[in-house]
């Protein structure tokens, strides 16, 4: 399953959304119980990922249609 959620192509690891790690109230650092602060794009040895805090990139917006382009 590991190599599933960290394939190249996909999510890289981050502390942003490390198990072990809090978002600082400031919002531009990570405090982790294991290494202490951290920057957001950080990693280390000791990282667990933590699939609720991952937030996903938005999907593209869809298109607008008319009338137009379904009629024959």
């Amino acid at each position: 399953m590991r190599n599933k959620l960290f394939n190249k192509d996909q999510i890289s690891p981050s502390c942003s959304y490390c198990a072990h790690g809090r978002i600082s109230p400031d919002g531009e650092s990570v405090l982790c119980i294991k290494k202490g602060v951290m920057e957001k794009d950080g990693f280390c040895k000791k990282f667990s990922y933590d699939i609720l805090k991952r937030r996903p990139k938005r999907p593209n917006p869809l298109n607008e249609f008319s009338e137009d382009d379904f009629s024959l």
